[in-house]
């Protein structure tokens, strides 16, 4: 029997809150499903009719086998093999800001060219910065996310990472604070809702707010990024998180397009339209 597979990992790091309702909500809708971990061998990845990406919260750590994984699957897969790829390293951050978005400022650290605490603090300075965040390039869930003010800084945060891949940092934008970062949710060509959270760093969990209004200019801004990503292929889903500047204007802080929380206990609406996306693609007739 052909089924939907919501992809999950073998040892997932939290639990997906939204799993077992979106898991109940399709088989509601006469739609099989069954949730499979990408990193589980024994898995025949030629049954599902339609794979969509959930929970594969450990790819980051692989992501060479994740990314060759998605390829083998083509169009079955949700979101498109070349979104992930795209999506996987922060890089596209530089892209949508050559594009003329507004983005956290982001300085980036090549893997294997760590910065000695002078050059560090150098570099900082030049930028006005005193408070900083720095983590990888490639990662997910806050991994190895640290907070450093100075100077002096700790060069060692960052010589740390670059030993294992591209690092970047940003400015800590005080604005989490208190307006907090806005997860603006998109679904089949919707923007279905928003939701507030708070700073998080490693070892930290995450904390989100019902349902909050989306502003003017936060809504341009996600159809402005989704636009361009769009150009990619054809999401199922996305989220596009944004913090605001001092002057009050939002920034571009990550798209999210491969495995994000899209907080389908906050919006029934969001849900809805997403178990009526996957059951349309489901029974779409394959080429």
């Amino acid at each position: 029997m052909s089924f939907v597979a919501l992809v999950t990992c073998k040892n997932i790091p939290e639990p997906d809150v939204d799993e077992p309702l979106l898991v109940a909500a399709l088989e509601a809708a006469g739609v099989p499903v069954r949730v499979l971990a990408w990193d589980d061998d024994a898995i025949d990845w030629t049954a599902p009719r339609l794979i969509v990406l959930r929970s594969t919260w450990n790819y980051y750590r692989h992501a060479d086998s994740f990314i060759a994984w998605a390829k083998r699957h083509g169009e079955r897969l949700q979101n498109p093999p070349n979104i992930v790829e795209w999506n996987h390293h922060k890089r596209y951050l530089r892209e949508l800001e050559r594009d003329g978005l507004p983005v956290v400022p982001t300085l980036w650290f090549t893997q294997g060219s760590p910065p000695s605490s002078g050059s560090l603090s150098s570099l900082f300075a030049d930028r006005g910065w005193t408070d900083v965040v720095v983590k990888p390039a490639v990662s997910a869930g806050s991994y190895k996310t640290s907070r450093v003010k100075g100077p002096p800084f700790d060069a060692e945060v960052v010589r740390e990472l670059v030993t294992a891949g591209d690092a970047m940092a940003q400015p800590y934008i005080a604005s989490v604070e208190s307006y907090g970062e806005r997860s603006i949710v998109w679904i089949d060509g919707e923007i279905t809702h928003a939701i507030r959270k708070s700073p998080r760093f490693v070892g930290e969990s995450e904390v989100v707010s019902d349902v909050m209004p989306i502003a003017d200019d936060e809504r341009q801004l996600a159809t402005d990024v989704l636009a361009r990503a769009r150009l990619l292929g054809s999401p199922l889903y996305a989220r596009v998180d944004m913090v605001r500047d001092d002057a009050g204007r939002p920034m571009l802080s990550e798209v999210e397009l491969i495995e994000p929380s899209l907080f389908l206990r906050q919006s029934a609406h969001a849900m809805d339209r997403l178990v009526a996306a996957i059951a349309r693609r489901f029974r779409a007739p394959r080429a």
